[in-house]
């Protein structure tokens, strides 16, 4: 017993460090949180509105990698991940990937134009509702950030405050992987071999 207690006591600090501080993965380490392709299920659609009373539909965004975040102006994680995703839209937007957030305030854009204004959040928000939450499972806790593939699938689900480690692998394994497909397209175009696949139906 006595040689077994300073493990578990190294352990039980492992544990609490990295709930204060997140568990960072070595470099090029996928990230866990990702599903498997074949778990992966299509993204309910909606159609919502923006602060200019523009309709946002997520099919409008077919074909991106997209970071999906339902987050409300009173709540206190939110305003933590908030200024990551605003990092993650300016260096990754020209790479095919956007952040939508959609704010579930009872009060709407009254509190939710200035909470925007004052950060200087840098991508598109929408005002959600009970329908859209019960969509995406009922959204109990915020702030609920889904990732989403070019495919329109959810490859990921974070309830609560995560780390930003794991939201930035996420989105550069999603971007890698899609990136990897358009090269090999690129490549065919120009006479070049493809890697071998498999085209068995499954």
């Amino acid at each position: 017993m006595l040689l077994r207690r300073p493990l578990l006591v190294s352990a039980t600090a492992l544990l609490v460090a990295c709930f204060f501080v997140g568990c960072s993965s070595p470099r090029g380490v996928k990230a866990e949180s990702l599903k498997p392709d074949k778990d992966r299920r299509p993204a309910p659609e909606f159609a919502l509105k923006d602060a200019d009373g523009k309709t946002v539909r997520l099919e409008d965004y077919k074909g991106k990698v997209v970071l999906l975040d339902f987050f409300a102006t009173w709540c206190g994680p939110c305003k933590i991940e908030i200024p990551w995703f605003m990092e993650f839209e300016r260096k990754h937007k020209d790479k095919g990937f956007s952040v939508l957030g959609v704010s579930m305030d009872d009060e709407g854009w009254e509190v939710v134009k200035p909470f925007l204004a004052g950060l200087g959040v840098n991508y598109r928000v929408v005002i959600g509702n009970d329908s859209t939450a019960q969509l995406y499972g009922g959204v109990d806790a915020l702030p609920t950030t889904f990732l989403i593939d070019r495919s329109g699938k959810i490859a990921a689900v974070h309830i609560g405050l995560a780390s930003k480690k794991d939201f930035e692998d996420g989105v550069e394994q999603l971007l890698q992987a899609a990136g990897g497909i358009i090269k090999d397209v690129a490549d065919a175009s120009r006479g070049r071999a493809l890697p071998p696949f498999d085209v068995r139906p499954k």
